[in-house]
This record gives structure tokens, sequence and C-alpha cells, in this order.
């Protein structure tokens, strides 16, 4: 399965872990774990809060049972989260490789229109606006993958790590 919500970046893998650190490890609802989140790992909102739920599954570090949501009891290890965002995160694979393929750093708007063609019919159908939906997306994604060391960003430009 792979997952599509992606949250606004974070400076650091230290950050993942705080966030992480704010689920329960009881298995808890939606809502209690939102309050949580926001109230000790200060994420300002319950839809950000949401995302980031959302995320952490992506990475293998919650998991999802019944509408429940709990803290699995693992290190935050850099490896296994670039594995896990590679493999689990919607089009994360193919921003990385675009960049890796590419002979010169990439701005975000070309990273999006190489990968324009890969946007889900369904996707598009559902959005008033898709393209600025899934633009938003593409960044962020080149986003954290400079945070888990998979791209550089110079300048405002993206290159493969």
């Amino acid at each position: 399965m792979k997952f599509k919500v992606v949250p606004e970046p974070a400076p650091s893998i230290d950050r993942i872990a705080e966030i992480q650190r704010a689920v329960p490890l009881v298995p808890d609802g939606e809502t209690s774990c939102c309050v949580r989140v926001m109230e000790r790992a200060g994420v300002p909102s319950q839809d950000r809060a949401k995302e980031w739920l959302t995320f952490l599954r992506a990475l293998g570090l919650v998991e999802e049972t019944d509408g429940k949501y709990r803290r699995l009891p693992k290190e935050v290890d850099p490896e296994t989260l670039r594995s896990a965002f590679l493999q689990r995160v919607y089009l994360a694979e193919e921003v990385v490789a675009t960049l890796d393929a590419a002979e010169e750093p990439l701005a975000a708007e070309t990273v999006f229109e190489r990968l324009a063609d890969r946007l889900p019919q369904w996707e598009r159908l559902r959005h008033t606006d898709p393209e600025s939906v899934w633009r938003e997306r593409v960044n962020r994604l080149l986003e954290w993958a400079c945070t888990f060391g998979l791209a550089e960003r110079v300048d405002g430009v993206y290159a493969g790590a």
C-alpha cells in the first residue's frame, strides 16, 4: 500500500522522532492521538496532526487498527526511514529517480512536469485544482527527500544525493 499524504517537511529526523513519541503506545482514537500530537509535539492543527499520523504509518512508526492508532516501539533509524519513504509513499521513489537521472539540478516545477502523467485519474477528478495539489505534494516530497538524505537542495533547485 502506498500513502499519498505528506505533511510539511521536518527539518530533521529528530523532529520525526519527537512526533512519533507523542503518539501513545496504547491504541487510542484518532481525535485523542491528534490532540496528543498537537500538545506534545507542537503540531498546529488537527488536520496537520492527522497528516502526521498517516505519514508515520507510511514510515512504519505508527500502526492503525480499527480506527485506533498506536506508536510502534521502534527507534527512528534514518536508513529504515529512507527505505520506507521510497517504498511506501506515493511518487517518492519516482521523485528521487527523476533527480538521480537528471544531468543537472532540477527545479521543483520541472520535477512535477516530468511526473505529471503519473497523477491518478481519480485524483484529477477529486480536486478542483489537482495540479496545484500535486505540485504541493511534489514540493513536499522533494523536501522530504532532502531530510532523508536522498536529495540535496542548492539555490532553489534539487539534485540527487
